[in-house]
């Protein structure tokens, strides 16, 4: 009777569902509570009585009663409103299409009219001057030095803002070039501290790893270099594009000199407070005869004689006038050297043969190419592991690349190469002699004039290949804490056995014994070895097991070492260490480096001249030792890629060689170079390369 009351008032809209449902379990669970029953009618219809004064909610198309006891359904009679009748699939996806390329069309355009408002507010009709006072002194600057030559004490726009007025009164600091250790040095300083002026020949940072890629048009020469004075202005610096000369240690002067377009050379000093030599390198010619008729690769100039003559030898092969022997020998490419450079270069040479010649030349040319690889060493990329060298010796040989090991060029002459070469089968040296139409010189590094004159001026520098640092980067036969040198025309001295008795004096001077005559117990060993991990942070994975090191070298088992046993002891870590590999990592964490000690050096100050500190190690006690960490070595080899990071060496296909492109990509110094590569490899895609000669 309750059910079909309940039943009724739903139909009339009072009653709701959840109440219903509630009603159906109660009357569900026994006949026994049926006075619990009657006193919930009651209670439900004085419910329904307020319920009924309310206004009725408008009914839907139809109503379900959900029980939750049994999950039984009670649909209600449906409204009296016809069914809405919805579209098709079809429909429904063209329409969200539409409404997508709508979308997109206006965002697009939107954003087109939004840059082209951006580029005319660029646009400048007024004309931009100022009237800026000029000190009288930085147009004629007085004269001094040894060579009285004009001081630039002040430059021409040391008054351009009141920012780098400001910087007029701190400490000088000069960087000589602008490689990866200037920029990565400028792009960490602290522009409060110093003030910086970056002299260089180049007004330009150049990007050397993709340099083989601009040979062949891979990517543009403008996408490798970025403008040397937007990263100065950052800091407020100054920039002087001029050739460094000599340096005056005693007096601090930097003598510089500029070429007029006249001819005429003017040269003038630089005063400085703290120097920094990054003057980079030039190419090992290894005294081989008849390298004028080679090319290099060191410079953007280089890159685009490279390309210039590669596509004048295709088109000079298509003449009809051009015999078959001088077609080989035009189209014979030789590459002197088996690094990275020479392997890279051979690699892009070879795509482009391989992608474009076809396309655009006659392919009896493509026939008729061939490229050369001339090694002295058993492999190439002989500094990689050897897993990988054979694999890319398999990929050239593929390729059909020739790779010549275990060869020595003995001399260049204007058409051919003379290289002598092991015989594998009789063991004999043989000359032999390869015709050639372009031959690239790539076999290491070496000094520049400018590192070479300052290593003789110095005295105490007997590295014949680069200048000789200290772990904190200073340059051996300096005044301490005042000049510096990075990247590839400097290296870290590694002779700790050199050192000894520089440990056993202050360990002597502490226990009041002789050096020559002092014993070092292992406590004593362990205080040593803290100390030349201190001075000598590369020795840290050699000094792991001092417990070996002593026990070895402790020959009259005294349980002690003495002076003799110690220097030989530290001779053999010095036999295990290498020099710091000439690349483009390592001159970017020198700088890096630089860069957070000057700062630490500049904080520290006040403090200092507080005290009356003037004198001592001060880059010592304010910042570690200049420690080397190898990110891994990388290498293109045509379409193809490999990897080799601290004993994982990795090699593959077009996957390789996208993330080779990325790591770079990463490693870009700007946006703007970075939006130019990614620019030049879509272009190659979608059109080729470039086969023009300008």
């Amino acid at each position: 009777m309750l059910r079909q009351r309940a039943l009724a008032n739903l139909k009339q809209g009072v009653v709701p569902a959840r109440l219903l449902g509630s009603l159906n379990t109660r009357l569900s669970q026994s006949s026994s509570l049926r006075s619990s029953a009657i006193r919930t009618q009651n209670t439900v219809q004085s419910r329904t009585l307020s319920i009924s004064l309310l206004p009725k909610r408008p009914q839907s198309k139809s109503h379900q009663l959900v029980c939750p006891s049994n999950s039984r359904v009670y649909a209600t009679e449906a409204s009296n409103a016809p069914p809405v009748k919805q579209r098709g699939r079809f429909v429904r996806a063209l329409y969200k299409t539409f409404a997508f390329a709508g979308f997109t069309v206006i965002t697009t355009g939107v954003l087109v009219i939004a840059f082209f408002l951006y580029d005319a507010s660029t646009y400048k009709d007024e004309v931009d001057a100022h009237d800026i006072p000029i000190p009288e002194i930085a147009l004629n600057p007085r004269r001094g030095g040894p060579k009285n030559l004009p001081i630039a004490e002040y430059l021409v726009d040391d008054g351009d803002s009141e920012e780098q007025a400001r910087q007029m009164a701190k400490p000088k600091l000069v960087v000589l070039g602008c490689g990866w250790g200037s920029v990565a040095l400028l792009k960490n300083i602290n522009p409060e501290n110093y003030h910086v002026t970056v002299i260089s020949s180049n007004n330009y940072f150049l990007y050397t790893p993709l340099l083989p890629s601009a040979t062949v048009g891979t990517l543009e020469l403008r996408s490798l270099i970025e403008p040397v004075r937007k990263i100065v202005a950052r800091i407020k610096g100054h920039f002087l594009q001029a050739k460094a000369e000599s340096v005056d240690f005693s007096a601090k002067l930097v003598e510089v000199s500029q070429t007029l377009p006249s001819g005429e050379t003017r040269n003038f000093y630089l005063p400085y407070d703290k120097l920094v030599i990054a003057v980079g390198s030039q190419t090992n010619t290894h005294g081989v005869e008849g390298l004028k008729h080679c090319h290099f690769l060191k410079c953007i100039n280089d890159a685009r004689l490279i390309r210039r003559k590669v596509v004048d030898n295709l088109e000079r092969a298509c003449l009809p006038t051009t015999t078959d022997e001088e077609r080989k020998k035009l189209l014979s490419f030789v590459i002197c050297g088996g690094g990275p450079t020479g392997v890279e270069f051979a690699a892009e040479l070879f795509d482009m043969l391989n992608e474009d010649l076809t396309k655009l030349f006659p392919k009896i040319l493509r026939n008729e190419v061939s490229v050369h690889i001339i090694q002295s060493r058993g492999h190439i990329l002989n500094t990689y592991d050897e897993a990988l060298s054979r694999y890319a010796e398999e990929r050239f040989a593929r390729d059909q690349i020739d790779v010549l090991t275990n060869a020595r060029v003995k001399k260049v002459e204007a058409d051919k190469i003379l290289f002598s070469q092991k015989d594998e089968m009789s063991g004999k040296i043989i000359t032999k002699e390869l015709p050639y139409g372009l031959c690239l010189w790539a076999t290491g590094v070496g000094q520049t004039e400018f590192a070479s004159n300052t290593a003789k001026q110095l005295g105490v520098q007997k590295n014949k290949h680069a200048l000789e640092t200290d772990t904190h980067l200073r340059l051996l036969g300096t005044p301490l804490g005042d000049v510096y040198a990075i990247g590839d025309c400097a290296t870290v001295q590694n002779n700790i056995a050199s050192n000894i008795y520089t440990f056993l004096k202050q360990i002597a001077w502490e226990t009041g014994k002789d050096p020559e005559k002092c014993h070092l117990d292992f406590a004593m060993w362990r205080s040593v070895a803290s100390r030349i991990r201190k001075r000598f942070p590369q020795a840290t994975d050699h000094l792991r097991r001092l417990d070996k090191l002593f026990e070895q070298h402790d020959k009259d088992k005294s349980g002690t070492l003495d002076f003799q046993e110690l220097r030989e002891l530290l001779a053999h870590i010095d036999t295990k260490l290498t020099s710091l590999p000439a690349t483009a990592q390592r001159a970017h964490q020198q700088g890096q480096y630089l860069a957070r000690k000057f700062n630490k050096l500049a904080q520290a100050g006040p403090g200092m001249m507080a005290n009356e500190v003037y004198d001592g190690d001060l880059d010592a006690a304010v910042y570690k030792a200049f420690q080397y960490k190898h990110l891994g070595s990388l290498a293109y080899i045509g379409n193809a890629a490999v990897f080799d990071y601290n004993g994982w060496s990795v090699g593959g296909g077009l996957v390789a060689v996208y993330l080779w492109r990325s790591v770079y990509f990463a490693q870009s110094v700007s946006v703007r170079t970075r939006m130019l590569m990614a620019m030049d490899w879509s272009k190659r895609a979608l059109f080729g390369r470039d086969m023009m000669s300008f």
